[in-house]
């Protein structure tokens, strides 16, 4: 049960739409007491939806919430909110790479939940939203589906890849997996997984530079390994991002691979 006032909305504001048939918000809410801003998306019209909770990649401007982003998730029949994470356009508190920030993710969570027009709960999660729809979906026992996109899913790994990223997640997170090894596991949701109940969807291309086709890989092995449910959709011709013909191509099949799993929550 929710206590505390998680994910509760203080203010919302209108927002243009790129697509007549959906409408955008930016929504103020609670978490940890801290006013986290975020934007929903609903379909215009009457009738209840699956929610959509989107989790972002990237820390602070790179990778921010792009509203055509997730007009394209609401017009495939979902509710969809994406956090922006706090500390970021106008949120308060400091965003740290999946640490406490993970807190605005189960706020959103409860957020999505709180909505008259909102079913099932699916997560959705691109490059380090992936250890974030994770960590969420670990907390939350009843979310319907997680999918991962270019997924972060080991910490440690994403330190040994990206020696460009090295400084910012040394600052962020206190220092290098050699010297804390424990923050960068807490960040890690493979150790983890045995609370997982949610089916997975693992998208990834394999030739992505920016998170490796090894954090897919580690992923799917646990989860084998635990005889969780998991599909893999690994496309070899591609990188982080995705032609936007495939990319299209493939919302329409996650989205009807997600209501696809309703049957099992």
């Amino acid at each position: 049960m929710n206590q505390n006032n998680e994910g509760k909305i203080v203010e919302i504001m209108r927002f243009p739409s790129p697509n007549p048939s959906v409408e955008l918000k930016v929504i103020t809410y609670l978490s940890n007491g801290l006013r986290v801003k975020g934007m929903l998306a609903e379909p215009i019209g009457e009738g209840e939806y699956d929610g959509f909770l989107y989790l972002r990649g990237g820390i602070k401007n790179v990778g921010k919430v792009r509203p055509a982003r997730i007009a394209q998730f609401a017009a495939e029949g979902f509710i969809v909110f994406a956090p922006y994470y706090r500390g970021n356009q106008g949120g308060e508190g400091n965003e740290d790479f999946a640490g406490n920030d993970r807190e605005d993710a189960f706020a959103a969570f409860w957020l999505l939940k709180s909505l008259p027009r909102v079913l099932n709960v699916h997560i959705f999660g691109f490059s380090r939203g992936g250890v974030m729809a994770l960590l969420t979906g670990i907390e939350f026992p009843e979310t319907a589906s997680v999918v991962t996109w270019g997924g972060v899913s080991d910490m440690s790994l994403t330190y040994m890849e990206r020696k460009d990223l090295r400084r910012m997640m040394k600052r962020v997170i206190g220092g290098t997996p050699q010297k804390y090894p424990e923050r960068y596991q807490d960040r890690t949701p493979i150790y983890s997984l045995e609370k997982l109940t949610a089916p997975v969807l693992i998208i990834h291309g394999v030739n992505d530079g920016n998170v490796s086709v090894e954090h897919a890989y580690r992923l799917e092995r646990r989860l084998r390994e635990l005889e969780k449910p998991v599909d893999c959709w690994y496309f070899d011709e591609f990188t982080h991002y995705f032609p936007p013909e495939v990319n299209r191509k493939v919302v329409s099949d996650l989205s009807k691979w997600m209501k696809s799993q309703r049957k099992r929550c």
